[in-house]
């Protein structure tokens, strides 16, 4: 591929300069249309009468707690069959959602209806569910998300959504597939669906609280999240692909690493502030730092800036490693102000003087903001309800796509601009859509900035 010599200079960046007000004004406008883009579609909706039959996908911890959100999101809805590769992980899930008395009517799950295997999710889109819920590995995200759209049912698509450019690519395709179809797709970005996030975002984009946006510094500053099994749990006969599927998060071809599968909550903050336009470019650096007991290839933090018109930084700083300072936090620098997200109970703005200009208040009523996970469902059923559809699909698979960016850049050591990202060579496990429980399969190791390459990436 043949790529224009990046630079910084002056003359380089002509043509990129725009009016910044020009810009926050226009992407604003694009973030309103974010959540119900122009395919979304109205359709017949599903009278509150009829039971509202719900299939689930990947039946881990979240996957869990998104089945327990969606069965209290609707009076009459039914969990009608389970699929993971898993059986011991149905059964685990199958028995904390029937410990939740609220829950316990709302469940029908017998053995038949509890599909095994790699392809077990076609048995889930073959039985007469309306809503299906992919919260598997995200490196199946691509390949599920295209069968249900194909299938036409209703999706909520747990993040991230593909792992690589390849399946974003494809993820992109399949979005365009589903516009103007008669379902809807809910992402599970859950900081859109959180009231206070929404409110602050108001104010600082469509109310121009602290003025036109200069820079973001965004954390994701936690410890591990599922730390590799030590090699001598591995019984015998387990195959690498069980092996590697039993520690998705510590493989990339399966999780995406910790900027792509978690911190990317972080970078669609980033995406979301600053209207879900694309960046210009990107800069990375990363690394592994505190080597786990097993193996895996990810890295254990991250730095990326990205790099928006008018010389507009947006910086995300991540890092997954125990005994460290731990912070998830968003500060937003405007020209008459400052926003912050997560630095106490509730986000607030202050003026350059420190002066607190705005603070989230709380309802009255339960003194508790309500829980954005169980808004995004409360959306996703009221849409099926009203037949008045929601479809996330271009904003999911952008965020998606801004880590992948990010993560690009550190493993190679490398400025990436946007359209290097997209059209990167870079596919971590091409046979998915074949993949065979006893396949041998060795990822490659940790990257090397500097050293590691990817086609397509100068």
């Amino acid at each position: 591929m043949t790529t224009k010599k990046k630079g910084t200079s002056r003359e380089n960046r002509k043509g990129l300069e725009t009016d910044r007000r020009k810009f926050m004004r226009t992407t604003a406008g694009a973030t309103a249309a974010a959540a119900t883009f122009a395919g979304a579609a109205r359709g017949e909706a599903i009278d509150p009468a009829k039971k509202i039959k719900v299939g689930f996908v990947g039946t881990g911890g979240r996957g869990t707690g998104a089945a327990a959100q969606a069965l209290s999101a609707d009076d009459n809805i039914e969990l009608h069959c389970m699929a993971d590769v898993f059986q011991d992980r149905i059964d685990k899930s199958l028995d904390t959602l029937s410990k939740n008395k609220a829950l316990t009517e709302k469940i029908s799950v017998p053995a038949e209806r509890q599909f095994v295997g790699l392809d077990a999710y076609k048995r889930v889109l073959d039985s007469d569910v309306d809503v299906v819920l992919l919260t598997t590995t995200p490196g199946f995200r691509p390949l599920h998300l295209r069968a249900c759209v194909e299938a036409g049912k209703h999706i909520f698509a747990e993040k991230p959504m593909a792992v690589d450019a390849a399946g974003i690519r494809y993820g992109y395709e399949t979005v365009k597939m589903s516009e103007g179809k008669p379902f809807s797709i809910v992402a599970s970005f859950c900081w859109r669906y959180s009231p206070s996030r929404v409110a602050i975002y108001k104010k600082i984009m469509e109310e121009g609280a602290i003025g036109d946006v200069m820079s973001v510094y965004a954390t994701y500053y936690s410890g591990h999240s599922k730390p590799h099994l030590d090699p001598s749990l591995r019984t015998d006969g387990m195959g690498d692909i069980e092996w590697q599927i039993r520690n998705w998060y510590n493989y990339t071809w399966l999780g995406g690493g910790g900027l792509v599968e978690q911190a990317v909550h972080s970078v669609d903050k980033i995406g979301w502030v600053m209207g879900d336009a694309n960046p210009i470019r990107c800069r990375s650096t990363g690394g592994l730092a505190v080597p786990q007991v097993g193996a895996g290839n990810i890295f254990d933090h991250f730095h990326v800036a990205y790099e928006y018109p008018n010389n507009v930084w947006c910086h995300l700083a991540s890092r997954k490693t125990p005994g460290c300072t731990n912070e998830n936090a968003d500060y937003i620098r405007g020209t008459k102000g400052t926003a912050v997200i997560g630095v106490g109970a509730d986000p607030y703005i202050e003026d350059n003087d420190g002066k607190l200009v705005w603070k989230y208040r709380k309802p009255r009523s339960g003194g508790q903001e309500q829980n954005m996970y169980q808004v995004e469902y409360n959306d996703l059923f009221k849409s099926i309800r009203t037949g008045k559809f929601i479809n996330n699909g271009p904003r999911m698979m952008h965020s998606t796509m801004m880590a992948i960016m990010g993560r690009m850049s550190a493993h190679t050591g490398k400025e990436v601009t946007w359209e290097e990202a997209m059209a990167a060579e870079e596919d971590f496990y091409p046979g998915e859509k074949n993949l065979r429980w006893d396949d041998k399969f060795k990822p490659s190791g940790v990257p090397l900035p500097g050293v590691t390459k990817i086609g397509g990436i100068s």
